[in-house]
């Protein structure tokens, strides 16, 4: 069933730059079964709508000038769903964050921002108009889930609950490392969570980070497509229970992605 519309708060789209675009697209394809139409952005750069059964499920891009002299490795970048980005901007110093990117029109598909948490995490705010985001999830090869990861978990669900109106609460069920893991919900639905950043990402001086998970049929056999195809697993798989099989994948040129198997029911 396609998705028409995401209530605010909710992650609703993720895109990745990439190194080789080449070498992603064949990667996610064989793993998730993706295709991709292939949208001009200009400057001679191609926007990559991967696609699943003729529904979008994100995109890829080669990586910019300005990325690539920052030295930024390839990445996945979260866009969460508000009903009017020019007033979630104005409102980001009031709870501490900061705008690096001010509202823009991306074409007619919708309206952006680009904004950095207090505790460091960069997210995307998306207000819709031709492209709601995402229009199939929880579905194999689909967003799943999405999690941020940092060293102030307080701070973060202050931040996040303060500016987009969802709830942040303890969900009661501890991470790997017997942290508390924080759950975002809108309207009662739990959409996201925040965590405190594992200690050994602490000493790689990780910075906090939203990562993304697809949903898998079968998490053992796509962490056994991904190892095929140059790709290194950072964790799992794991069975965490009524959350299914969980596992923490690198794509070979980097990009950091998590995959969730669904618990049966």
């Amino acid at each position: 069933m396609k998705i028409e519309s995401y209530k605010q708060g909710t992650p609703s789209w993720v895109d990745l730059s990439t190194t080789d675009i080449d070498v992603a697209k064949r990667f996610y394809s064989t793993l998730f079964g993706w295709d991709y139409q292939d949208n001009p952005m200009g400057d001679g750069q191609v926007y990559s709508m991967a696609r699943i059964g003729g529904l979008a499920a994100g995109a890829m891009y080669q990586q910019v000038s300005e990325e690539a002299e920052m030295e930024l490795p390839s990445h996945w970048k979260i866009y969460i769903a508000v009903d009017d980005v020019d007033a979630i901007a104005a409102r980001v110093p009031e709870f501490g964050g900061s705008v690096m990117m001010e509202p823009f029109d991306v074409f007619t598909a919708g309206r952006m921002c680009i904004v950095q948490d207090p505790t460091g995490g960069i997210i995307h705010f998306w207000q819709a108009n031709g492209q709601i985001g995402a229009e199939v999830r929880d579905e194999h090869g689909a967003i799943t889930w999405a999690e941020l990861l940092t060293q102030d978990q307080a701070r973060a669900g202050e931040f996040y609950s303060g500016l987009l109106g969802v709830t942040v609460g303890d969900s009661g069920m501890p991470t790997p490392e017997g942290e508390p893991y924080h759950l975002i919900s809108v309207e009662g639905e739990p959409k996201g969570g925040i965590m405190t950043m594992p200690a050994n990402l602490v000493e790689m001086r990780v910075p906090p980070h939203w990562e993304v998970y697809f949903a898998v049929d079968d998490a053992a056999a796509a962490v056994d497509a991904a190892k095929s195809m140059g790709g290194e697993v950072m964790f799992g798989p794991e069975n965490m229970g009524d959350i299914g099989v969980i596992a923490v994948l690198q794509d070979p040129q980097g990009a950091v992605f998590g995959i969730n198997q669904p618990a049966t029911v």
